[in-house]
């Protein structure tokens, strides 16, 4: 670098490469390939996620906030250790999975009808126990179709049958629902302000709603769909005459089997683009001021990247300061090229050559670093044309 030449500036800021590298891993990977090319280069690592899985990670280590542990159920109703996030300023920060997740149920103990968000109720029990009067909740990734039922029996609340029995656990029990009482819930609610994460813009019940878009990946047969939105139905009806706030078809709400749903209801939380609320948490903005160049990627980019992905959220910020943004992907799906509108100028799957999904995730570390550093290198020699 020459006398009175700028020193390069570069925002590094990827998802996650989802069963192979955290945010923070791709992040790392991806400057050691640029240092490779520009040893002085100014590289600032910004860990990024949209709300899901992965989430809690990316704004800890964007953050340096604590990690902190807590046991709560699982979303069979077992025993679990589940992770939190403290980031101080009284603010936690929660991501779903980490007690009702998907990936913590094995394939065979899947249980769509029983499935329950009671412990993450736990964790935001956990969190007003630290002093929590800000809790960002990050949906996705869910086991659950409970519209959030669970969360507030944690909280709680109590959910009666016809009868005055109080309903067990999961989505199916809701069909009963004919009564919630709210006159128990943790008191300290009234003095959190939720903000949601979400980057799915699914209604809680219908044809595009949290049983019918979702329950299938999560073990649900048609019939099981079916009763689900029936059951979820029935729990917007019980929570409108109990709290007058009808959020049935408000955008996002579907999310996490419904769990956004039961959150808007009764806490009055605050949606946000998942991507857009990591952002502010690890103060992406500020990061791009006098960035020359921006690095992003995940582990499968296509024409949904665009519909709240992390490449496409990252793409808007660097547009803001004007700078290039360079996407790096496990690989490329259809309709990928969309991405060039939004923002990203050049998009490169990291595999070098036919291999197995397999190999390519264990050798993601070494692909991503030497698809950095030949992006660099290209870049570099454009600068100089």
């Amino acid at each position: 670098m020459g006398q009175g030449e700028q020193q390069l500036r570069v925002v590094v800021a990827p998802d996650s490469y989802k069963e192979s590298l955290s945010a923070a891993d791709v992040a790392a990977a991806i400057a050691d390939g640029v240092r490779t090319a520009v040893p002085n280069a100014e590289i600032v690592s910004v860990p990024m996620a949209d709300g899901g899985e992965g989430s809690l990670d990316a704004v800890l280590a964007a953050t340096g906030g604590q990690r902190r542990l807590a046991v709560v159920k699982d979303a069979n109703g077992r025993p679990s250790k589940a992770a939190w996030g403290w980031l101080g300023d009284s603010t936690a920060f929660i991501e779903m999975a980490e007690a009702a997740g998907l990936e913590r149920i094995a394939i065979d103990e899947r249980r769509p009808l029983e499935a329950t968000t009671y412990g993450v109720g736990e964790l935001v029990c956990a969190a007003l126990d630290a002093g929590a009067r800000r809790i960002v909740l990050g949906l996705g990734g869910s086991a659950t179709t409970d519209g959030g039922a669970g969360l507030l029996q944690a909280l709680g609340a109590h959910l009666f049958d016809a009868e005055g029995g109080e309903l067990p656990p999961g989505g199916a029990a809701l069909l009963r629902l004919a009564r919630i009482d709210t006159q128990m819930l943790d008191p300290r609610l009234a003095n959190v302000r939720f903000e949601i994460a979400v980057d799915v813009d699914n209604p809680l019940c219908g044809e595009r709603g949290a049983a019918a878009i979702f329950g299938p990946q999560k073990g649900a047969s048609q019939a099981d769909v079916e009763l689900l939105d029936r059951a979820l139905a029935q729990f917007a009806t019980v929570s409108k005459e109990t709290t007058g706030r009808d959020e049935t078809h408000t955008s996002g709400t579907g999310a996490a089997g419904g769990l956004g749903f039961a959150i808007k209801t009764f806490f009055h939380a605050h949606f946000r683009p998942g991507v857009e609320l990591i952002a502010e948490l690890a103060k992406l903005d500020q990061a791009m001021q006098g960035a020359h160049l921006v690095f992003t990627g995940e582990g499968r980019m296509d024409k949904q990247t665009l519909l709240g992905k992390t490449p496409a959220g990252v793409a808007r910020y660097a547009q803001r300061h004007g700078a290039p943004v360079i996407a790096l992907a496990g690989s490329l799906g259809e309709g990928y090229e969309a991405l060039y509108d939004a923002g990203i100028s050049a998009a490169f799957s990291v595999v070098s050559g036919p291999m197995t999904l397999s190999q390519a995730c264990a050798d993601a570390s070494d692909l991503l670093r030497a698809r950095a550093r030949d992006c660099m290198l290209l870049w570099l020699a454009g600068r100089k044309c």
